[in-house]
C-alpha cells in the first residue's frame, strides 16, 4: 500500500522523467544522419557505464545477488530489457524519419493503454469516467484508422510496448537504479557486438562522423538514464492508473515539437484523432482530481473518526469498570 509520501515522491520522479521524455525528440533529430539502428546500439552500450558509475557513486550492489538468485525476477528483468529496446528503436527512428506527431499520439494513446492493462491484467477497478476515457480514446484510434485507410501503427506499436514495459516493471519492484542497470546490463553485449560489427565493414558514425556526432552519441547513455531511472522510480510507488494518467505530458512536448519545431502536417483527419483522445485525457484528468478531493476527504474524516474513538477510550480506562474509581477515592481517604 502506496503512504500519501510515497505517492507523493512517486509523483515527482514521474514528472521529471515524463518532462524530460518529452524533449529527446530534440537530441535524436540531431542524430538523424545516422541509421536509427546505430543510435540505438549507441544508446544502449553508453547506457551501462552511466549505470555503473551511478551505482559505484551510492554503493548500492547488494541488489545484484538477490537479483542472481532470482531467477523469475531475472527472467523479466530480460524481458523488460526486450521490451523498452523495441520501443526505443521505433522511436529513434520515428524520430528520423519526420514522425513524431505520429509518436506524439502513441504516446497520448499510451496511458489508456496502460488503464485498460490495470483491468485485465491487475484486476483493478474502473470508475465509469475512465470506462468512458478508454472508450473515446479507442474511437480515436477507429477515426485515424479509416482516415488514413490503415492502423496508425507505429503509434500503437509505442503504446503497447511501453505500456507492456509498465506492468513488467510493476511486477520486478527494483528501484530505479536497479531496474535501469539490470536491463542495460542485458543489452550490453548484442548492442557492443552489433557496434563491432559496423566498425569491422568501416560504417561506424562513431569513427568517422565528426566530434559533434561522438560526443552526441557519447552522451546518450546520460540522456536515457535520466528519465528511465526516475520512471522505474515512479512506477514501484504509485498505481498503474497513475501511472498512465502523468503519461501525457511527454507527448504534449512531443506534439508542440512536431507541429512547431519540425514543422509536420496536422490534416484534419489528423486534429480530429487528436482531438478525440485529447478528450479522453481530459475525462481523465478530471476524474482523478475528483477522486483525489473525495479520497483526502474520507482521509480526514477518519482521522477524525480515530480521535474521537481514542478519546473515547482513555475516558472509559480514567473511569474505571463501573465507575469503580470512587470506591478507591474513598479507601485512600480512609
Amino acid at each position: 500500500m502506496q503512504t500519501p509520501s510515497t505517492q507523493r515522491t512517486g509523483l515527482l520522479f514521474g514528472f521529471a522523467a515524463y518532462g524530460m521524455w518529452g524533449l529527446l525528440p530534440l537530441y535524436w533529430h540531431a542524430l538523424s544522419d545516422i541509421g536509427a539502428g546505430e543510435v540505438l546500439a549507441h544508446r544502449m552500450v553508453w547506457s551501462l557505464p552511466t549505470a555503473l558509475l551511478i551505482l559505484a557513486l551510492l554503493r548500492r550492489w547488494s541488489w545484484v545477488t538477490a537479483l542472481v538468485r532470482q531467477p523469475k525476477k531475472l527472467g523479466l528483468v530480460v524481458l523488460a530489457s526486450a521490451v523498452i529496446s523495441l520501443n526505443w528503436g521505433l522511436f529513434i527512428w520515428a524520430v528520423s524519419t519526420d514522425k513524431v506527431l505520429e509518436s506524439s499520439l502513441g504516446y497520448f494513446i499510451n496511458p489508456l493503454v496502460s488503464i485498460a492493462f490495470g483491468v485485465l491484467l491487475l484486476r483493478e477497478r474502473l470508475r465509469l469516467a475512465q470506462w468512458a476515457a478508454v472508450a473515446v480514446g479507442a474511437a480515436a484510434v477507429v477515426v485515424m484508422t479509416v482516415a488514413y485507410g490503415k492502423l496508425p501503427w507505429l503509434s500503437l506499436c509505442l503504446a503497447f510496448s511501453f505500456a507492456t514495459y509498465g506492468l513488467i516493471k510493476k511486477h520486478v519492484k527494483l528501484d530505479g537504479v536497479a531496474g535501469f542497470s539490470a536491463e542495460t546490463a542485458v543489452q550490453f553485449l548484442p548492442a557492443l557486438g552489433f557496434l563491432l560489427y559496423l566498425g569491422s565493414r568501416g560504417e561506424s558514425s562513431f569513427a568517422t562522423g565528426g566530434l559533434g556526432t561522438t560526443v552526441l552519441l557519447a552522451f546518450a547513455g546520460v540522456a536515457t538514464a535520466l528519465p528511465l531511472i526516475f520512471f522505474g522510480s515512479a512506477a514501484v510507488r504509485l498505481p498503474l492508473s497513475t501511472i498512465g494518467l502523468l503519461q501525457y505530458l511527454a507527448p504534449a512536448f512531443m506534439f508542440l515539437l512536431g507541429l512547431t519545431v519540425f514543422g509536420e502536417e496536422m490534416p484534419p483527419e489528423r486534429w480530429a484523432g487528436f482531438g478525440l483522445v485529447w478528450v479522453a485525457l481530459t475525462i481523465l484528468t478530471w476524474d482523478a482530481l475528483r477522486n483525489a478531493r473525495r479520497g483526502r476527504a474520507e482521509l480526514r474524516a477518519a482521522a477524525l473518526r480515530a480521535r474521537e474513538e481514542t478519546a473515547a477510550a482513555a475516558a472509559a480506562a480514567a473511569a474505571g469498570p463501573s465507575g469503580a474509581g470512587t470506591p478507591v477515592a474513598g479507601a485512600a481517604e480512609r
